[in-house]
Protein backbone atom coordinates (compact mmCIF):
# COMPACT_ATOMS: atom_id res chain seq x y z
CA UNK A 1 0.00 0.00 0.00
CA UNK A 2 1.28 3.56 -0.60
CA UNK A 3 2.26 4.93 2.41
CA UNK A 4 1.26 8.44 3.95
CA UNK A 5 3.09 11.27 2.37
CA UNK A 6 2.69 14.74 3.98
CA UNK A 7 2.15 17.87 1.50
CA UNK A 8 2.81 21.66 2.68
CA UNK A 9 -1.01 23.60 0.99
CA UNK A 10 0.97 26.98 -0.26
CA UNK A 11 -1.28 29.65 1.34
CA UNK A 12 -3.34 27.18 4.04
CA UNK A 13 0.45 25.64 4.90
CA UNK A 14 -1.26 23.15 7.63
CA UNK A 15 0.97 20.17 6.76
CA UNK A 16 -2.43 18.15 5.89
CA UNK A 17 -2.29 14.82 4.91
CA UNK A 18 -4.81 12.84 3.01
CA UNK A 19 -5.85 9.96 5.64
CA UNK A 20 -5.68 12.95 8.42
CA UNK A 21 -8.23 15.26 6.41
CA UNK A 22 -10.78 12.00 5.21
CA UNK A 23 -10.91 11.53 9.30
CA UNK A 24 -11.65 14.84 9.54
CA UNK A 25 -14.71 14.20 7.10
CA UNK A 26 -15.32 10.65 9.10
CA UNK A 27 -15.52 12.41 12.20
CA UNK A 28 -18.02 15.32 10.53
CA UNK A 29 -20.27 12.50 9.45
CA UNK A 30 -20.83 10.91 13.27
CA UNK A 31 -20.96 14.51 14.54
CA UNK A 32 -24.26 14.83 12.52
CA UNK A 33 -25.55 11.54 11.06
CA UNK A 34 -26.22 8.24 12.46
CA UNK A 35 -25.52 5.70 9.80
CA UNK A 36 -25.96 2.56 9.78
CA UNK A 37 -22.65 0.69 9.70
CA UNK A 38 -19.08 1.95 9.98
CA UNK A 39 -18.37 0.75 6.40
CA UNK A 40 -21.41 3.22 5.66
CA UNK A 41 -19.45 5.99 6.69
CA UNK A 42 -15.59 5.46 5.33
CA UNK A 43 -17.90 4.88 2.17
CA UNK A 44 -19.75 8.14 2.49
CA UNK A 45 -15.62 9.56 3.27
CA UNK A 46 -14.39 8.52 -0.16
CA UNK A 47 -17.13 9.17 -1.90
CA UNK A 48 -16.92 12.99 -1.28
CA UNK A 49 -13.18 12.68 -1.94
CA UNK A 50 -13.20 11.13 -5.06
CA UNK A 51 -15.64 13.66 -6.57
CA UNK A 52 -12.57 16.05 -6.10
CA UNK A 53 -10.60 13.62 -8.23
CA UNK A 54 -13.35 13.26 -11.25
CA UNK A 55 -11.01 15.10 -13.87
CA UNK A 56 -8.65 11.72 -13.75
CA UNK A 57 -10.94 9.15 -12.76
CA UNK A 58 -12.54 6.70 -15.77
CA UNK A 59 -16.07 5.89 -13.61
CA UNK A 60 -18.43 8.50 -11.54
CA UNK A 61 -20.21 6.08 -8.93
CA UNK A 62 -23.37 7.22 -8.19
CA UNK A 63 -24.43 7.54 -4.50
CA UNK A 64 -27.83 6.42 -3.03
CA UNK A 65 -28.67 7.42 0.11
CA UNK A 66 -32.28 5.86 0.71
CA UNK A 67 -34.58 4.99 3.78
CA UNK A 68 -37.60 3.12 3.94
CA UNK A 69 -39.32 5.75 6.37
CA UNK A 70 -39.93 9.86 6.60
CA UNK A 71 -36.95 11.48 8.98
CA UNK A 72 -34.47 8.66 8.98
CA UNK A 73 -31.07 10.82 8.38
CA UNK A 74 -30.97 11.15 4.64
CA UNK A 75 -32.09 14.54 3.88
CA UNK A 76 -29.08 15.52 7.05
CA UNK A 77 -26.72 13.17 5.41
CA UNK A 78 -27.16 14.85 2.06
CA UNK A 79 -26.25 17.78 3.62
CA UNK A 80 -22.91 16.95 4.48
CA UNK A 81 -21.89 15.41 1.26
CA UNK A 82 -23.04 18.38 -0.77
CA UNK A 83 -20.45 20.55 1.83
CA UNK A 84 -17.36 18.43 1.16
CA UNK A 85 -18.00 17.47 -2.55
CA UNK A 86 -16.33 19.37 -5.04
CA UNK A 87 -18.71 21.68 -7.29
CA UNK A 88 -22.26 20.96 -5.95
CA UNK A 89 -24.90 21.77 -8.08
CA UNK A 90 -28.50 20.75 -6.10
CA UNK A 91 -30.32 19.95 -8.87
CA UNK A 92 -33.68 21.32 -7.27
CA UNK A 93 -36.66 20.73 -10.53
CA UNK A 94 -34.43 21.10 -12.77
CA UNK A 95 -34.49 20.03 -16.20
CA UNK A 96 -32.88 17.43 -18.24
CA UNK A 97 -31.81 20.43 -20.24
CA UNK A 98 -30.67 22.50 -17.70
CA UNK A 99 -28.20 20.03 -16.30
CA UNK A 100 -26.53 18.99 -19.55
CA UNK A 101 -25.87 22.66 -19.81
CA UNK A 102 -24.04 22.44 -16.30
CA UNK A 103 -22.03 19.55 -16.74
CA UNK A 104 -18.10 20.50 -17.63
CA UNK A 105 -16.09 18.12 -19.36
CA UNK A 106 -12.99 19.57 -17.88
CA UNK A 107 -13.81 19.81 -14.25
CA UNK A 108 -16.90 17.79 -14.29
CA UNK A 109 -19.50 18.97 -10.79
CA UNK A 110 -21.43 16.77 -8.11
CA UNK A 111 -25.06 16.75 -8.86
CA UNK A 112 -27.21 16.71 -5.94
CA UNK A 113 -31.04 15.02 -6.02
CA UNK A 114 -32.50 15.54 -2.48
CA UNK A 115 -36.19 13.67 -2.86
CA UNK A 116 -35.34 11.34 -5.98
CA UNK A 117 -38.44 9.41 -4.90
CA UNK A 118 -40.47 12.33 -6.15
CA UNK A 119 -38.65 12.17 -9.81
CA UNK A 120 -38.34 7.96 -9.94
CA UNK A 121 -41.74 7.16 -8.24
CA UNK A 122 -42.29 3.27 -8.56
CA UNK A 123 -46.13 4.15 -8.62
CA UNK A 124 -46.46 6.50 -10.58
CA UNK A 125 -45.15 5.46 -14.14
CA UNK A 126 -46.47 8.02 -15.69
CA UNK A 127 -43.92 10.54 -13.78
CA UNK A 128 -40.94 8.19 -13.97
CA UNK A 129 -41.73 8.15 -18.14
CA UNK A 130 -41.46 12.00 -18.41
CA UNK A 131 -37.68 11.74 -16.41
CA UNK A 132 -36.53 8.85 -18.91
CA UNK A 133 -33.93 11.36 -20.12
CA UNK A 134 -32.63 12.56 -16.70
CA UNK A 135 -32.21 8.63 -15.76
CA UNK A 136 -30.40 8.28 -19.53
CA UNK A 137 -27.97 11.31 -18.39
CA UNK A 138 -27.13 9.20 -14.97
CA UNK A 139 -27.08 5.99 -16.40
CA UNK A 140 -24.42 7.28 -19.73
CA UNK A 141 -22.60 8.93 -16.86
CA UNK A 142 -21.14 6.68 -15.29
CA UNK A 143 -18.68 6.01 -17.84
CA UNK A 144 -16.28 8.64 -19.52
CA UNK A 145 -16.67 9.44 -23.17
CA UNK A 146 -20.60 8.92 -23.24
CA UNK A 147 -21.71 12.44 -24.28
CA UNK A 148 -25.48 13.22 -25.35
CA UNK A 149 -25.94 14.48 -28.85
CA UNK A 150 -28.51 16.63 -28.96
CA UNK A 151 -30.02 19.40 -31.88
CA UNK A 152 -29.45 23.23 -31.05
CA UNK A 153 -30.63 25.93 -32.67
CA UNK A 154 -33.47 27.48 -34.92
CA UNK A 155 -34.93 27.01 -38.45
CA UNK A 156 -31.32 26.24 -41.03
CA UNK A 157 -28.96 27.31 -37.89
CA UNK A 158 -29.38 23.80 -36.56
CA UNK A 159 -26.47 22.03 -35.63
CA UNK A 160 -26.20 18.72 -33.58
CA UNK A 161 -24.54 19.44 -30.52
CA UNK A 162 -22.64 17.38 -27.96
CA UNK A 163 -23.02 17.33 -23.93
CA UNK A 164 -21.00 16.14 -21.75
CA UNK A 165 -22.59 14.01 -18.90
CA UNK A 166 -19.66 12.87 -16.92
CA UNK A 167 -20.15 13.42 -13.29
CA UNK A 168 -20.54 12.23 -10.45
CA UNK A 169 -23.98 12.42 -8.55
CA UNK A 170 -25.72 11.54 -5.00
CA UNK A 171 -29.33 10.85 -4.91
CA UNK A 172 -31.26 10.48 -1.42
CA UNK A 173 -35.28 9.58 -1.23
CA UNK A 174 -37.54 7.31 0.67
CA UNK A 175 -37.74 3.48 -1.25
CA UNK A 176 -35.11 2.45 -3.96
CA UNK A 177 -34.25 4.19 -6.94
CA UNK A 178 -34.41 2.46 -10.53
CA UNK A 179 -32.29 -1.00 -11.08
CA UNK A 180 -30.05 1.02 -13.94
CA UNK A 181 -29.43 3.51 -11.18
CA UNK A 182 -28.87 1.98 -8.14
CA UNK A 183 -26.64 -0.68 -10.45
CA UNK A 184 -24.50 1.92 -10.47
CA UNK A 185 -24.24 3.19 -7.11
CA UNK A 186 -22.80 3.32 -3.69
CA UNK A 187 -25.84 2.30 -1.49
CA UNK A 188 -26.21 3.85 2.18
CA UNK A 189 -29.62 2.39 3.94
CA UNK A 190 -30.49 4.69 6.61
CA UNK A 191 -32.62 4.33 9.42
CA UNK A 192 -34.41 6.07 12.30
CA UNK A 193 -32.60 6.78 15.23
CA UNK A 194 -33.22 5.15 18.07
CA UNK A 195 -33.91 6.57 21.71
CA UNK A 196 -30.57 6.36 22.95
CA UNK A 197 -28.18 7.29 19.80
CA UNK A 198 -27.64 10.86 20.10
CA UNK A 199 -26.05 13.84 17.18
CA UNK A 200 -25.01 17.27 16.97
CA UNK A 201 -27.66 19.54 15.60
CA UNK A 202 -26.95 20.42 11.96
CA UNK A 203 -27.34 24.74 11.62
CA UNK A 204 -26.35 25.73 8.34
CA UNK A 205 -25.25 29.05 9.01
CA UNK A 206 -23.14 27.99 11.43
CA UNK A 207 -21.58 24.32 10.33
CA UNK A 208 -21.27 24.99 6.80
CA UNK A 209 -18.58 27.47 6.98
CA UNK A 210 -16.12 24.37 8.41
CA UNK A 211 -17.45 22.13 6.02
CA UNK A 212 -16.51 24.20 3.03
CA UNK A 213 -13.22 24.88 4.84
CA UNK A 214 -12.39 21.17 4.98
CA UNK A 215 -14.03 20.83 1.51
CA UNK A 216 -11.10 23.09 0.29
CA UNK A 217 -8.49 21.46 2.18
CA UNK A 218 -9.04 18.51 0.47
CA UNK A 219 -9.83 19.60 -2.63
CA UNK A 220 -5.79 21.14 -2.44
CA UNK A 221 -4.21 17.78 -1.27
CA UNK A 222 -5.98 15.38 -3.46
CA UNK A 223 -5.06 17.71 -6.37
CA UNK A 224 -1.40 16.43 -5.71
CA UNK A 225 -2.25 12.98 -5.93
CA UNK A 226 -3.85 13.09 -9.35
CA UNK A 227 -0.93 11.99 -11.21
CA UNK A 228 -1.09 9.00 -8.95
CA UNK A 229 -4.74 8.76 -9.35
CA UNK A 230 -4.91 8.84 -12.72
CA UNK A 231 -2.35 5.50 -13.43
CA UNK A 232 -4.00 3.76 -10.76
CA UNK A 233 -5.07 0.11 -10.94
CA UNK A 234 -5.94 -0.87 -7.63
CA UNK A 235 -6.29 -4.33 -6.58
CA UNK A 236 -10.16 -4.81 -6.57
CA UNK A 237 -12.28 -7.26 -3.67
CA UNK A 238 -15.43 -6.71 -6.15
CA UNK A 239 -16.42 -7.76 -9.92
CA UNK A 240 -17.61 -5.93 -12.94
CA UNK A 241 -19.76 -2.77 -12.72
CA UNK A 242 -19.19 -3.02 -8.70
CA UNK A 243 -15.55 -2.93 -9.39
CA UNK A 244 -16.17 0.52 -11.76
CA UNK A 245 -17.83 2.07 -9.29
CA UNK A 246 -15.59 1.36 -6.26
CA UNK A 247 -11.99 1.68 -8.03
CA UNK A 248 -12.21 5.69 -7.83
CA UNK A 249 -12.86 4.98 -4.24
CA UNK A 250 -10.26 2.16 -3.39
CA UNK A 251 -7.65 4.24 -5.39
CA UNK A 252 -7.65 7.64 -3.27
CA UNK A 253 -7.57 5.12 -0.06
CA UNK A 254 -4.65 3.69 -1.32
CA UNK A 255 -3.09 7.33 -1.97
CA UNK A 256 -4.31 8.02 1.79
CA UNK A 257 -2.55 4.80 3.34
CA UNK A 258 -2.87 4.26 6.85
CA UNK A 259 -5.85 2.01 7.57
CA UNK A 260 -7.68 3.68 4.30
CA UNK A 261 -6.93 1.10 2.04
CA UNK A 262 -8.22 -1.89 4.34
CA UNK A 263 -11.12 0.10 5.41
CA UNK A 264 -12.07 0.89 1.75
CA UNK A 265 -12.02 -2.70 0.46
CA UNK A 266 -14.40 -3.71 3.99
CA UNK A 267 -16.54 -1.02 2.47
CA UNK A 268 -16.91 -2.22 -0.85
CA UNK A 269 -17.22 -5.84 0.12
CA UNK A 270 -19.82 -5.02 2.90
CA UNK A 271 -21.70 -2.61 1.04
CA UNK A 272 -22.09 -5.35 -2.34
CA UNK A 273 -22.82 -8.27 -0.04
CA UNK A 274 -25.99 -5.97 1.57
CA UNK A 275 -26.96 -5.06 -1.90
CA UNK A 276 -26.83 -8.81 -3.19
CA UNK A 277 -28.49 -9.86 0.24
CA UNK A 278 -31.18 -7.58 -0.20
CA UNK A 279 -33.08 -9.78 -2.85
CA UNK A 280 -33.33 -7.49 -5.10
CA UNK A 281 -32.84 -9.62 -8.20
CA UNK A 282 -34.31 -9.55 -11.82
CA UNK A 283 -37.88 -11.08 -12.37
CA UNK A 284 -35.88 -13.45 -14.86
CA UNK A 285 -32.75 -14.70 -12.21
CA UNK A 286 -35.49 -15.01 -9.75
CA UNK A 287 -37.58 -17.04 -11.90
CA UNK A 288 -34.34 -19.80 -12.96
CA UNK A 289 -33.62 -19.83 -8.87
CA UNK A 290 -36.82 -20.88 -7.95
CA UNK A 291 -37.35 -23.49 -11.10
CA UNK A 292 -33.81 -24.91 -9.87
CA UNK A 293 -35.85 -25.13 -6.20
CA UNK A 294 -38.65 -26.74 -8.04
CA UNK A 295 -36.43 -29.60 -9.76
CA UNK A 296 -34.62 -29.95 -6.16
CA UNK A 297 -37.82 -30.21 -4.68
CA UNK A 298 -38.59 -33.08 -6.77
CA UNK A 299 -35.27 -35.02 -6.91
CA UNK A 300 -33.28 -33.45 -9.56
CA UNK A 301 -35.09 -35.48 -12.74
CA UNK A 302 -34.47 -34.80 -15.98
CA UNK A 303 -37.65 -33.32 -17.10
CA UNK A 304 -40.54 -31.86 -15.26
CA UNK A 305 -44.29 -31.37 -17.16
CA UNK A 306 -44.63 -27.71 -17.18
CA UNK A 307 -47.81 -28.18 -14.98
CA UNK A 308 -45.62 -29.30 -12.17
CA UNK A 309 -43.72 -26.26 -12.35
CA UNK A 310 -45.83 -23.77 -12.48
CA UNK A 311 -47.49 -25.69 -9.53
CA UNK A 312 -43.99 -25.72 -7.62
CA UNK A 313 -43.64 -21.99 -8.19
CA UNK A 314 -46.87 -20.92 -6.84
CA UNK A 315 -45.87 -22.80 -3.75
CA UNK A 316 -42.77 -20.88 -3.01
CA UNK A 317 -43.04 -19.01 -0.17
CA UNK A 318 -42.97 -15.21 -0.26
CA UNK A 319 -42.87 -15.70 -4.22
CA UNK A 320 -44.55 -13.33 -6.78
CA UNK A 321 -45.77 -16.23 -9.06
CA UNK A 322 -49.44 -17.40 -7.64
CA UNK A 323 -50.44 -13.34 -7.81
CA UNK A 324 -48.46 -13.04 -11.49
CA UNK A 325 -51.14 -12.15 -13.32
CA UNK A 326 -55.29 -12.65 -12.91
CA UNK A 327 -54.85 -16.01 -12.43
CA UNK A 328 -50.94 -16.44 -11.71
CA UNK A 329 -48.11 -17.32 -13.72
CA UNK A 330 -48.90 -19.12 -16.71
CA UNK A 331 -47.52 -21.89 -18.89
CA UNK A 332 -47.22 -19.09 -21.79
CA UNK A 333 -45.84 -16.52 -19.64
CA UNK A 334 -43.37 -19.03 -18.03
CA UNK A 335 -42.45 -19.80 -21.71
CA UNK A 336 -41.83 -16.25 -22.49
CA UNK A 337 -39.82 -15.75 -19.30
CA UNK A 338 -37.33 -18.37 -20.21
CA UNK A 339 -36.78 -18.36 -23.65
CA UNK A 340 -34.56 -14.87 -22.70
CA UNK A 341 -32.20 -17.45 -21.32
CA UNK A 342 -32.39 -19.92 -24.21
CA UNK A 343 -34.56 -22.61 -22.91
CA UNK A 344 -37.56 -23.80 -24.45
CA UNK A 345 -40.52 -26.29 -23.56
CA UNK A 346 -40.57 -29.53 -26.05
CA UNK A 347 -43.07 -32.21 -25.74
CA UNK A 348 -41.56 -35.04 -23.50
CA UNK A 349 -42.32 -38.94 -23.05
CA UNK A 350 -41.65 -39.78 -19.12
CA UNK A 351 -41.02 -42.85 -17.40
CA UNK A 352 -44.50 -44.09 -16.85
CA UNK A 353 -45.14 -43.37 -21.12
CA UNK A 354 -47.11 -40.67 -20.63
CA UNK A 355 -46.67 -37.38 -23.44
CA UNK A 356 -46.40 -33.52 -22.10
CA UNK A 357 -45.42 -30.08 -22.60
CA UNK A 358 -42.02 -30.12 -20.17
CA UNK A 359 -38.96 -28.74 -19.60
CA UNK A 360 -35.10 -30.72 -19.61
CA UNK A 361 -33.28 -29.92 -16.80
CA UNK A 362 -29.95 -29.57 -18.61
CA UNK A 363 -31.45 -26.58 -20.52
CA UNK A 364 -31.54 -24.98 -17.72
CA UNK A 365 -28.08 -25.89 -16.45
CA UNK A 366 -26.12 -23.25 -18.29
CA UNK A 367 -28.69 -20.09 -17.14
CA UNK A 368 -28.08 -21.39 -13.68
CA UNK A 369 -24.48 -21.20 -13.59
CA UNK A 370 -24.08 -17.95 -15.31
CA UNK A 371 -26.93 -16.15 -13.65
CA UNK A 372 -27.73 -18.06 -10.43
CA UNK A 373 -25.54 -17.95 -6.57
CA UNK A 374 -24.56 -21.70 -5.86
CA UNK A 375 -26.71 -23.74 -3.85
CA UNK A 376 -24.89 -24.11 0.06
CA UNK A 377 -25.78 -27.63 0.09
CA UNK A 378 -23.92 -28.50 -3.66
CA UNK A 379 -20.62 -29.90 -2.40
CA UNK A 380 -17.83 -30.82 -5.58
CA UNK A 381 -17.19 -33.73 -3.59
CA UNK A 382 -20.45 -35.32 -3.21
CA UNK A 383 -22.21 -37.00 -6.22
CA UNK A 384 -25.54 -34.67 -7.42
CA UNK A 385 -28.94 -34.59 -5.52
CA UNK A 386 -31.46 -36.57 -7.60
CA UNK A 387 -32.00 -39.21 -9.81
CA UNK A 388 -29.05 -40.43 -12.78
CA UNK A 389 -28.93 -42.86 -14.86
CA UNK A 390 -27.13 -46.12 -14.65
CA UNK A 391 -23.31 -46.04 -16.10
CA UNK A 392 -22.91 -46.46 -19.45
CA UNK A 393 -20.32 -48.60 -21.27
CA UNK A 394 -17.60 -46.76 -23.32
CA UNK A 395 -16.62 -48.32 -26.28
CA UNK A 396 -13.34 -49.54 -24.69
CA UNK A 397 -16.37 -51.51 -22.49
CA UNK A 398 -15.53 -49.89 -18.98
CA UNK A 399 -18.64 -48.56 -17.66
CA UNK A 400 -18.32 -45.07 -16.03
CA UNK A 401 -15.42 -43.92 -18.41
CA UNK A 402 -16.45 -40.92 -20.12
CA UNK A 403 -17.64 -41.52 -23.19
CA UNK A 404 -19.87 -39.04 -25.44
CA UNK A 405 -22.96 -40.54 -27.24
CA UNK A 406 -25.91 -39.13 -29.19
CA UNK A 407 -28.65 -38.88 -27.04
CA UNK A 408 -31.24 -36.08 -26.78
CA UNK A 409 -31.77 -36.67 -22.68
CA UNK A 410 -31.08 -39.05 -19.58
CA UNK A 411 -32.46 -42.48 -20.15
CA UNK A 412 -35.81 -41.70 -17.91
CA UNK A 413 -36.90 -39.44 -21.51
CA UNK A 414 -37.21 -40.89 -24.86
CA UNK A 415 -33.75 -41.14 -26.87
CA UNK A 416 -35.29 -38.19 -29.32
CA UNK A 417 -37.44 -35.53 -27.72
CA UNK A 418 -38.40 -32.59 -29.74
CA UNK A 419 -37.26 -29.77 -27.92
CA UNK A 420 -39.10 -26.48 -28.70
CA UNK A 421 -41.57 -28.32 -31.22
CA UNK A 422 -44.97 -28.93 -30.81
CA UNK A 423 -45.05 -32.11 -32.50
CA UNK A 424 -43.39 -35.19 -31.18
CA UNK A 425 -43.11 -36.98 -35.24
CA UNK A 426 -41.15 -34.06 -36.07
CA UNK A 427 -37.28 -34.31 -36.00
CA UNK A 428 -36.10 -33.18 -32.85
CA UNK A 429 -32.87 -31.89 -32.25
CA UNK A 430 -29.66 -34.23 -30.59
CA UNK A 431 -27.50 -33.29 -27.87
CA UNK A 432 -24.04 -34.78 -27.21
CA UNK A 433 -24.03 -36.23 -24.08
CA UNK A 434 -21.32 -38.19 -21.90
CA UNK A 435 -20.85 -39.26 -18.34
CA UNK A 436 -19.77 -36.78 -16.00
CA UNK A 437 -15.81 -37.14 -15.65
CA UNK A 438 -15.85 -37.09 -11.52
CA UNK A 439 -15.51 -39.99 -10.18
CA UNK A 440 -18.53 -42.03 -8.87
CA UNK A 441 -21.19 -39.52 -10.24
CA UNK A 442 -23.17 -41.27 -13.12
CA UNK A 443 -25.10 -38.07 -14.38
CA UNK A 444 -24.98 -36.68 -18.01
CA UNK A 445 -23.62 -34.34 -19.52
CA UNK A 446 -24.77 -32.23 -22.14
CA UNK A 447 -21.33 -31.58 -24.22
CA UNK A 448 -22.91 -28.50 -25.97
CA UNK A 449 -23.37 -26.91 -22.55
CA UNK A 450 -20.16 -28.09 -20.60
CA UNK A 451 -17.30 -29.22 -23.48
CA UNK A 452 -14.76 -30.02 -20.21
CA UNK A 453 -17.34 -33.53 -19.30
CA UNK A 454 -18.51 -32.34 -16.11
CA UNK A 455 -21.65 -31.48 -14.78
CA UNK A 456 -23.38 -28.60 -13.29
CA UNK A 457 -22.60 -29.84 -9.62
CA UNK A 458 -19.38 -30.46 -10.24
CA UNK A 459 -18.04 -27.66 -12.29
CA UNK A 460 -14.23 -26.94 -11.24
CA UNK A 461 -14.33 -23.82 -9.29
CA UNK A 462 -12.47 -20.97 -10.89
CA UNK A 463 -8.82 -20.51 -9.50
Amino acid sequence: MTEQIEYTLGHLDRGDTLADLLDEAHAAFTRYVVLPTAEAVDALVLWCAATHAQAVADHAPRLVIKAPEKRCGKSRCLDIVEALSSKPIVAVNATPAAIFRSIEADEPPTLIFDEADTIFPTRNTKVAENNEELRGLLNAGHQRGRPARRVIGKGTEQVVAEFATFAMAALAGIGSMPDTIEDRAVIITMRRRAPGERIAKFRYRRDQLPLHALRERLSDVIATHLDTLADAEPDMPVEDRAADTWEPLIALADAAGGTWPDRARQAAKALTSALDADGDTSTGVRLLTDCRTVFDSHGGPGALKTSVILEGLKAIEDAPWADWGRSGLTGRKLGDLLAEYGIKPGNVRFEDGSQAKGYLRLKFSDAWLRYCPPTPEAAPSQPPRGHHPSPTPGRDGRAGRFTPSQETSPPSLTSRNDIGTDEMTLAGESTVTGTCQTPECRARVALDLYPNGYCYDHQPTAA
